[in-house]
């Protein structure tokens, strides 16, 4: 339970911007359980403004010199002289919240033109890559973790966050092994959120291989695409659950991604904009997110809640759903025209019942 910049500031998040919202957290969310404060992806571009990575292709990225990039000190000033992001942290913990980052899989392909030497070894960047591409984002090329120098330079990374006196990572499923591994080593926890798996359409021939790889590897995956304020997006949620239920459980949770109300698009998708989902459907959203159950994790930018928001946020009734210690997937017992009918078992015994129906009304 927690925020993320992304659905507010894209790739562009300031450290003011991410303390105002930590603070909004300390000061109305905490007491309902809500506790984490994550900063999404390129805080290593000080150019970044518009969450259009592809136009910034090329350009100077924020690393040392052993290639591993950090964030951008003119955006996050505490990070100046190298001190990364413990400072922010630091700051984030003394309100006593938990701080997260998302960290792009690979190494920059700067590091890679240039060559760079990888941290404590006698490697260099050029060894580490696969130079596989990713079609949305221009910063990096993939590392081949067969490779001794592959995994060197997973390891650097590693020895980096773990001298900021923290580590919570965002790795692709092929990674999540050996980032165990490897932070066992430093006798720290990985909290990971796995990335995009599996589409429901291939639900029956990769059945069997979610079942045996998800609980033994990342504590969360996301089951969707990127999730926006639009009823399609929710509608297909309720099948993406569908297509996962049983499969979550205490360690391992299907994630609905984050949740885009409040005010968004302020430097991200679709412009600046409170959410377009209306209250019915916005009551919607948190409930079966409470009830599937999923992370909650609010993309808004916190400042800008009205009261009719926090309301909605702070519902001990719904978040005692989704965070009750059983961790029992929802399961759709019922679905007719359109009507859905979900239940979800408590640990007291109990059962959790979510009813939704939607009216098709035909406007002359």
């Amino acid at each position: 339970m927690g925020w993320n910049s992304y659905d507010a500031f894209g790739d562009s998040v300031t450290e003011a911007e991410v303390l105002a919202n930590a603070q909004y957290v300390k000061d109305h969310l905490a007491a309902h359980g809500w506790q984490y404060v994550v900063v999404d992806y390129r805080w290593y571009d000080p150019g970044a403004f518009n969450n259009y990575p592809n136009s910034r292709k090329g350009v100077p990225l924020t690393m040392d010199q052993y290639g591993r990039l950090l964030p951008s000190p003119n955006r996050f000033p505490s990070a100046a002289e190298g001190q990364g992001f413990k400072p922010l942290a630091d700051k984030i913990h003394g309100l006593g919240l938990k701080f997260g980052i998302h960290v792009m899989r690979g190494i920059p392909r700067l590091a890679v033109k240039a060559n760079l030497p990888i941290a404590g070894t006698d490697f260099h960047a050029w060894e580490a890559s696969s130079f596989s591409l990713c079609e949305w984002n221009p910063d990096m090329f993939g590392v081949d973790a067969r490779t001794p120098a592959g995994t060197a330079y997973y390891d650097s990374i590693l020895h980096l966050y773990a001298s900021w006196g923290w580590t919570l990572s965002r790795w692709m499923i092929c990674r999540v092994p050996i980032a165990r591994r490897k932070l066992r080593r430093f006798g720290r926890r990985l909290t990971n959120a796995g990335g995009r798996l599996f589409s429901p359409r291939r639900r029956a021939r990769r059945r069997d291989r979610r079942r045996t790889i998800l609980p033994r590897t990342p504590n969360q995956w996301r089951m969707s695409d990127d999730f926006w304020d639009n009823w399609k997006y929710l509608n297909h949620a309720f099948d993406l659950a569908h297509a996962w239920q049983g499969i979550g459980g205490p360690g391992r949770w299907p994630d609905a991604d984050m949740i885009p109300l409040g005010r968004i698009g302020i430097r991200s998708v679709d412009g600046d904009r409170h959410t377009r989902f209306t209250h019915d459907e916005q009551v919607t959203l948190m409930s079966f997110w409470c009830l599937a159950p999923s992370p909650l994790m609010l993309g808004m930018n916190l400042p800008d809640n009205d009261d009719w928001t926090l309301s909605l946020l702070t519902n001990d009734e719904a978040l005692a759903i989704n965070q009750d210690a059983l961790g029992k997937s929802a399961r759709r017992i019922a679905k007719t025209g359109g009507a859905e009918v979900w239940v979800k078992e408590l640990s007291d015994g109990s059962l959790a019942v979510g009813c939704l129906i939607v009216a098709r009304i035909r406007m002359r």
